[in-house]
């Protein structure tokens, strides 16, 4: 189906919203009347630029507190409409957004309301002019979607119809099945918008809290399928008010929302008998496991004196480029010294994970519009597609053990970052994602790398924390539900001394692939963009002993904690005094327990020891402020 964007919904001037709404591949918008105004551009000229960027002009609005008013007011604002209507033709704008009244003038008199919207449309008809009216969920008389389309439908003109908004429907809670008995003809207009689901004033809600679809809590492809049901067949509209959005880039945020609408297309396919029309993204291929976290860094020493402690080793080198490979169990991490970077700039840069079909999981993504990044490699390296999460993390699609080989081999995709990681095309299985390592010898020994005093404690790693920017965090959430296959957990919030921290994860279904993303209290908080690799050990407290006397040093925990732990849980004097002496910290919920502990910050990275028993899901949620205060105490946390 066709779609189209508010451009209330993007930052910036209204030509940075055109163009950001045909990059992203929007077939249409709808101008908001502020913008005009405050456009330096005529309405030819606006009309000109939208068509020479392939877009239609689908909508203008709003038109205000216009029906239900005393005759002499009427008139008033027939004067208004003409200038309007005269504006769209130059436009080249056939629909206009009119709103139910919220005027303290306006009467609660339905008969009248027809009566007057009737004219409107008579007038709207000798300029080409079609009326959409909407119910707004605070209107004065007129609040809900069937209220409108009963004044609609007494006036019984042609160039009069109803424009459905799933904002003003299900802010109300009004049942969208009664929109089914509207005819699919006098549906002039469908705007989306989702929203968390909040206690608050409605109109606060609405002016400052929609998102994108498949970004907050309302059921909006229940809805779509009620609306193609009853024959709608105009364009899917995103009409979203949002403070974070109309302060981020308009080329990003345009991408993210026509995103939203790919996956609620893809949502709604299922609850319809007939979906022509209707997108159809490459199939999600759900990741297995975590292949690898990579690393970047300007100076190894710091980072390889943390993953020794932590008892892993290095047991093999990139064949051309400055990558090493350090390995525990299956957990594995790959550490890049050829990039330019800060000198405290230490981060985790990329991710690799297993997936059963590396080439069908890139087709999803692209279809996605997350296209596969571009890529360098030498003529032995093998090839293997990645793909940037909002923010920046590469994503590498590997192949887990027997994925099958694509019938396309190879690429020469080039990358200014020289990375390692490759799994072979060539042969009736995908080769694993190391061919391109060569083994590091220890002298002396016939293992592959000398064991450190940490070895042996950690098992895989169990999850990995990437703090999102500020304004990218719904993003972020919906970019890995969508093109990953994650699915997202409730999204809580975290206290620390600065302010509030914003977590959700979104997992595979066995908890093989665990992604928390945050986002921290401000955007200029630099120290909230630490990210951190989180361990699984099947015995913290053995773990952060090895760790210890092989010279790390874990973040310290004040002491007032392990009071409050001691009257919250009945834990034994002797298992407190551990937890006190390591820094490990304690959680429970119905299925299970979780003990974790962290080291202390390498550049923009940290380390989490974590060992989940009994069936835990979580994350420790209730630690985090200790943990965020103390790493304050230590230092900032990209520090």
């Amino acid at each position: 189906m066709r779609t189209s964007i508010a451009t209330v919904s993007l930052s910036g001037s209204l030509t940075e919203k055109l163009t950001a709404a045909a990059r992203a591949g929007f077939d249409g918008v709808e101008i908001f009347e502020n913008d005009l105004l405050a456009s330096p551009l005529t309405p030819e000229e606006i009309r000109a630029r939208t068509a020479d960027l392939g877009l239609s002009i689908d909508l203008y609005q709003p038109m205000r507190d216009i029906e239900a008013v005393a005759e002499e007011e009427f008139a008033r604002g027939l004067r208004r409409a003409r200038h309007k209507f005269e504006l769209m033709r130059r436009l080249g704008a056939d629909t206009v957004l009119v709103c139910s009244s919220v005027s303290p003038l306006a009467v609660d008199d339905d008969a009248l309301a027809a009566e007057q919207l009737g004219r409107l449309a008579v007038l709207a008809e000798d300029f080409g002019v079609r009326v959409a009216y909407e119910a707004l969920a605070w209107g004065r008389h007129v609040s809900t979607y069937d209220h409108a389309w009963r004044i609609v439908e007494a006036a019984g003109h042609p160039a009069l119809g109803t424009c459905l908004d799933s904002f003003h429907i299900l802010a109300r809670g009004s049942d969208p099945k009664g929109i089914e008995d509207i005819p699919g003809d006098k549906i002039f207009f469908l705007q989306l918008a989702d929203a968390p689901l909040m206690a608050m004033d409605v109109l606060q809600w609405s002016r400052h809290y929609r998102c994108f679809p498949g970004q907050g809590g309302f059921d909006l492809s229940g809805l779509l399928a009620h609306v193609l049901r009853a024959g709608y067949r105009g364009p899917l509209s995103l009409e979203v008010f949002n403070d974070v959005f109309r302060q981020a880039e308009a080329g990003p945020t345009a991408v993210d929302a026509r995103r939203s609408l790919l996956v609620l297309q893809e949502a709604t396919r299922p609850l319809l008998r007939e979906t022509a029309g209707l997108a159809r993204p490459a199939a999600a291929v759900v990741p297995t496991g975590v292949a690898f976290a990579e690393l970047v860094t300007p100076d190894v020493v710091p980072v390889a004196e943390v993953l020794g402690a932590l008892g892993f080793t290095r047991t093999a080198r990139h064949r051309s480029k400055p990558v090493d490979l350090w390995q525990q169990g299956v957990a594995r991490v790959l550490v890049n010294t050829g990039p330019a970077a800060r000198r405290d700039g230490t981060a985790l840069a990329a991710i690799g994970l297993e997936s059963p079909d590396p080439a069908a999981a890139a087709r999803r993504a692209e279809s996605l519009l997350a296209p596969v990044l571009p890529r360098r490699r030498a003529l032995e390296d093998a090839p293997l597609d990645a793909v940037a999460a909002p923010d920046g993390t590469e994503l590498f699609f590997c192949a887990s053990s027997g994925s099958p080989a694509p019938s396309g081999q190879g690429d020469s995709r080039g990358d200014s970052r020289g990375d390692s990681r490759g799994d072979s095309r060539g042969g009736p299985e995908l080769r694993g994602w190391s061919g391109d390592f060569e083994q590091v010898e220890q002298p002396g020994r016939d293992a592959p790398a000398e064991q450190g005093p940490g070895a042996g404690s950690v098992t895989r790693i169990d999850h990995l924390a990437l703090t999102q920017p500020w304004h990218q965090f719904d993003e972020a959430a919906l970019f890995h539900h969508s093109v990953l296959g994650l699915s997202g957990q409730e999204s809580v919030d975290v206290a620390d001394p600065y302010g509030l921290h914003r977590s959700r994860a979104v997992t595979n279904a066995d908890g093989s692939v665990r992604i928390a993303l945050g986002v921290g209290p401000a955007p200029t908080d630099d120290g909230a963009r630490a990210q951190h690799i989180a361990l699984a050990t099947d015995d913290v407290t053995d773990a952060a002993r090895r760790f210890r006397a092989a010279g790390g040093r874990l973040l310290a925990i004040p002491a007032n904690y392990y009071d409050d732990l001691a009257a919250r849980y009945e834990l034994g004097d002797e298992e407190l005094a551990t937890y006190r002496e390591l820094g490990i910290l304690y959680d429970r919920d119905q299925k299970g327990e979780f003990r974790h502990c962290y080291t202390e910050t390498v550049g923009r990275v940290f380390f989490e020891l974590v060992q989940r028993d009994g069936g835990y899901q979580g994350y420790g949620a209730q630690n985090a402020p200790v943990r965020l205060a103390a790493q304050r105490a230590a230092g900032r946390p990209g520090r």
